[in-house]
């Protein structure tokens, strides 16, 4: 009899983690490549080397992240997903450690940015994704707010990683830390990450919703596609939310983590100070991170629109800050910014798995991330360029604010309302 009890217990659903893992996956992995924006000024004094010249090496990893995410979008789709992912892990702890190591300015866009940038596509949100949204058919933006939170996290390590350099040097900071992530993240990812099986509990609940919503894809014909990498990338809806990464994810959001920091040293802010007001962002990205799952009831662009707005208010107040003088301004920065861009990404996402979901769907968001990546290769680079040939941000600032704007228009236009809505959005 107490046997037949036990079993009738509610078991913990696996999906919770996986996603828990994933998680941990990316604050851990991301919290080694965006810790750039704390150790760049570091090296730039270190060596005497220009911004620009030194952005490179950041700007390198996203170019490289972008150009193998659909490649491994692919490989996710077909292979181990904790093979993959921890074989990535290892590349990006090691090569992180490597760079404290490193002396010339090609040691750090080989390591930091061909090597570190191939161990974070290897982890990212591509594979991430195409693992944990199975298990969550229902609910794609709550998955993505709990990733987009392990990407916040990462932001939030910043005044960690400067107390570390402070008190031990970049060069030791960058070994310990990158030894750390891969002795800790590699069993972890071996030992729990999973595909989900071809009928997961909450992945079975489609069925019930599929009939529910016949009506609604009967009328567009999107949902009785098949869709593959070749067939999506012939839809102007792919285009669309290609671009609203490239100037969202690209443009705006790797300026902001490349150069904040730099940004507020400028003015004046101490370089432990200026890491409290990235971390602020960082936590209050988290924030949005998690609102973003609202749009699972609301709609993408009802929440995404109100997002976009409050970071491209938060982009114009830093217009205004000049000084040290005033820190409030920048805190109420990090709190606008830091949500509306929190908000962001998650919905974003969502978009795609709404629209593009299937079998190929890893191979389809490694497009859409080598999208973004394109922008960030280019972003962080630009903005360090132009502050050596103008010595200020201010030009930096107006290309915040555009592709803030530019990126919301986009979306609009993919129009994810109409192809693929929400369930509240249906029942209308």
């Amino acid at each position: 009899m107490e046997q037949l009890k036990s079993s009738n217990k509610p078991r913990l659903y696996q999906g919770w983690v996986v996603l828990a893992v994933g998680f941990l996956v990316m604050a851990s992995g991301f919290a080694l490549r965006n810790s750039f924006s704390v150790f760049y000024p570091a090296v730039v004094d270190f060596y005497g080397w220009t911004r620009g010249n030194t952005a490179i090496m950041f700007s390198l990893s996203i170019l490289v992240y972008g150009l193998l995410s659909p490649f491994v979008g692919g490989i996710i789709d077909r292979h181990k997903p904790q093979i993959v992912v921890a074989i990535g892990i290892g590349i990006l702890g090691l090569s992180y450690a490597a760079c404290g190591l490193a002396t010339q300015q090609w040691h750090f866009y080989v390591l930091y940015g061909v090597v570190l940038g191939t161990g974070v596509a290897f982890t990212g949100i591509t594979p991430q994704a195409a693992v944990i949204t199975p298990w969550f058919e229902r609910n794609r933006a709550m998955v993505f707010a709990v990733l987009g939170a392990g990407f916040g996290v990462s932001l939030v390590s910043a005044s960690l990683i400067q107390h570390l350099i402070g008190s031990y040097g970049w060069q030791r900071t960058l070994l310990y830390s990158g030894l750390t992530v891969a002795t800790v993240m590699v069993p972890l990812t071996l030992a729990f990450l999973r595909h989900a099986p071809r009928k997961s509990g909450e992945a079975s609940d489609q069925k019930a919703t599929a009939q529910g919503d016949k009506s609604a894809s009967a009328m567009s014909g999107w949902h009785t596609t098949e869709w593959t990498f070749r067939l999506a990338i012939k839809t102007p809806q792919f285009w669309l939310l290609w671009l609203t990464g490239f100037f969202q994810l690209g443009m705006a959001e790797k300026v902001s983590i490349a150069h904040m920091v730099y940004l507020l040293q400028d003015v004046g802010y101490t370089p432990m100070a200026a890491a409290s007001v990235y971390s602020v962002f960082g936590v209050v990205f988290v924030a949005g991170n998690l609102a973003s799952s609202l749009s699972d009831r609301l709609g993408r662009e009802r929440v995404y629109i109100p997002a976009a707005g409050l970071a491209l208010l938060g982009a114009l107040l830093l217009f205004v800050i000049d000084d040290a003088g005033s820190p409030w301004m920048a805190y109420t920065y990090a709190v606008v910014f830091g949500f509306g861009m929190g908000m962001m990404p998650p919905v974003l996402f969502a978009a795609v798995a709404d629209l593009f979901h299937g079998k190929s769907y890893g191979a389809i968001q490694g497009m859409i991330a080598l999208g973004f990546s394109a922008g960030g290769a280019v972003s962080p680079w630009l903005a360090g360029y132009l502050h050596d040939i103008t010595g200020t941000y201010e030009s930096t600032l107006f290309i915040l604010a555009g592709s803030i704007v530019t990126c919301t228009l986009f979306l609009w236009m993919a129009a994810p309302r109409k192809l693929s809505p929400v369930r509240s959005n249906r029942a209308g």
